[in-house]
């Protein structure tokens, strides 16, 4: 009995980080080469891109019957295409979670929103990707002027919920963290049927 608990317990141990040299730095992420002894006690070179986290915004317009969401158009040089999705940033140095949401909201659409929750928070690409990103829901919506970066060409339109569900479901949103968010909204929207609950749910933090 001993010997079986002594081995579930080494299997759930953490890894142990033996080396990390910094092998690229630059202004928005920096890459290591660690070497790392795995739960298991193999030893195995792990390449991995640090990053300051991110922020995701969620906007939605709950006024109506059915919920708006907004959606952003922009080019994505990675993926060598225009997509759909929400809007986001990196969190600044010395900034926190809200902070950075509520600045590129402003940003990036104009917008600013008297009720603020974050909804979700995971890993991008944790298989070589330390950044994680952060969902917060944006409701009680006021306009306002966008102050984009000079290389952001940014579209940005209100989609009736049910249009952005069909619009993944359909393969025109390939961005994750977008089909993530508008999902969570979407089943949300279904379970409480209510109009104005999502701004209860979220309070008042401006």
């Amino acid at each position: 009995m001993a010997k079986a608990a002594s081995k579930k317990k080494k299997k759930s141990s953490p890894a142990r980080l033996v080396s990390s040299k910094v092998v690229y730095r630059g202004p928005v992420f920096w890459i290591t080469t660690d070497q790392v002894q795995e739960p298991g006690g193999v030893k195995v070179r792990r390449d991995l891109i640090h990053h300051s986290g991110s922020v995701v915004v969620l906007v939605v317009d709950d006024s109506g019957k059915t919920p708006r969401v907004l959606l952003e158009r922009q080019y994505r040089h990675a993926a060598g295409a225009y997509l759909w999705e929400l809007p986001a940033g990196r969190i600044d140095p010395g900034e926190d979670e809200l902070k950075a949401a509520q600045r590129e909201l402003i940003e990036e659409t104009g917008y600013r929103a008297t009720h603020w929750r974050r909804i979700l928070k995971f890993y991008a690409s944790p298989g070589f990707l330390a950044e994680t990103m952060s969902v917060y829901l944006a409701t009680g919506l006021q306009t306002g002027v966008a102050e984009p970066e000079d290389d952001e060409m940014i579209r940005k339109r209100m989609f009736p919920l049910p249009a952005a569900v069909n619009m993944i479901l359909t393969g025109k949103i390939h961005d994750a963290k977008t089909i993530s968010s508008v999902l969570w909204l979407d089943r949300m929207w279904e379970k409480s049927g209510t109009q104005g609950l999502l701004r209860r749910r979220a309070g008042k933090r401006s």
